[in-house]
């Protein structure tokens, strides 16, 4: 079965820290440049972080640049979005997915078709 699980959301305080994992698992994770998405309620999707393939091109919005770090493990066939500083507006359900691209060039734009994506986790953002 093809599918994307996402792990790692949670409570946390502004300024803290926190590591979501993303685990493929029925497709070659290695062909794929994979993105991290996240929604709020009432909120159109945003392309928050994007990788490519091989892990040789990382790209950011604004909003998470300088806080968020995207990296990959092909071999333990995860993606990880490491956030630290995380700020009230970062509270959304994030979630990763492909275009089924190996780059992200067209990954992070708002009406970009997403072939395969996860589920959610949850981050909250809170004192």
């Amino acid at each position: 079965q093809v599918q994307l699980v996402e792990s790692g959301g949670g409570l946390v305080q502004p300024g803290g820290s926190l590591r979501l994992s993303c685990a493929a698992s029925g497709f070659i994770l290695d062909h794929y440049a994979i993105g991290w998405f996240r929604q709020a309620p009432g909120k159109e999707r945003e392309g928050v972080s994007c990788i490519s393939s091989s892990g040789g091109s990382t790209y950011y919005a604004d909003s998470v640049k300088g806080r968020f770090t995207i990296s990959r493990d092909n071999t333990k066939k995860t993606v990880y979005l490491q956030m630290h500083s995380l700020k009230p507006e970062d509270t959304a359900d994030y979630y990763c997915a492909t275009d089924g691209s190996a780059w992200c060039t067209e990954m992070l734009s708002p009406d970009r078709y997403l072939e395969i994506r996860g589920q959610g986790t949850l981050v909250t953002v809170s004192s």
